[in-house]
């Protein structure tokens, strides 16, 4: 439990400079939580999309851009669809993500954002996924390699690799799309 007397800092207007910025209208929510109901992953948040919302709508911008929800979000769209006032939850959980990185927010889930950055890098160079490349960039920047090489679970990793591969599941090497210049323009 939170201690009662914390200092909650409250900014008023930032709810309309997220609307500015992400062009989401946040203020049409009115607290209905069927985002919350819908969302698959919301065992793993610490507080919920709709929570999220309400904070934002309250100016508790500390509190949200530290929270693990929004970088546990999985952009699944299950919540915008569900709004029934057409709130993009998913596009304001993307542009917090955005907003935590820029203020320099100690983010709560380092590996999710590494994982998050190294999927972007992946795309931005081939114009799609090697889910291979991604996987190895991936382990390499966010420390989970020498981890699995101490713990020598990687060899289980390899293995599990290799009989995907056999499979047809993955491949070892992936082709870049022809529109690469495209999908970096987008992703500016």
């Amino acid at each position: 439990m939170e201690n009662a007397h914390q200092t909650m800092h409250i900014e008023p207007a930032w709810i309309g400079q997220v609307e500015e910025e992400s062009g989401i209208s946040i203020a049409s929510c009115y607290q209905c939580k069927k985002c919350t109901n819908g969302c698959p992953v919301t065992f793993a948040m610490d507080i919920h999309p709709d929570q999220v919302i309400r904070l934002v709508q309250m100016g508790q911008k500390e509190r949200v851009l530290s929270c693990s929800t929004i970088w546990v979000c999985s952009a699944c769209e299950t919540c915008t669809t569900r709004c029934p006032n057409g709130v993009d939850v998913a596009g304001v959980m993307d542009y917090l993500k955005e907003t935590a990185v820029r203020s320099g927010s100690d983010i709560p889930q380092p590996n999710t954002y590494t994982f998050h950055r190294t999927f972007l890098d992946e795309i931005r160079k081939l114009g799609r996924v090697s889910e291979t490349r991604l996987i190895r960039n991936y382990m390499l920047k966010s420390g989970e390699l020498r981890k699995r090489l101490q713990d020598k679970s990687l060899i289980e990793d390899l293995l599990l690799g290799w009989s995907m591969f056999k499979k047809g599941r993955i491949n070892f090497f992936s082709k870049k799309i022809k529109a690469r210049e495209e999908i970096r323009n987008i992703l500016k």
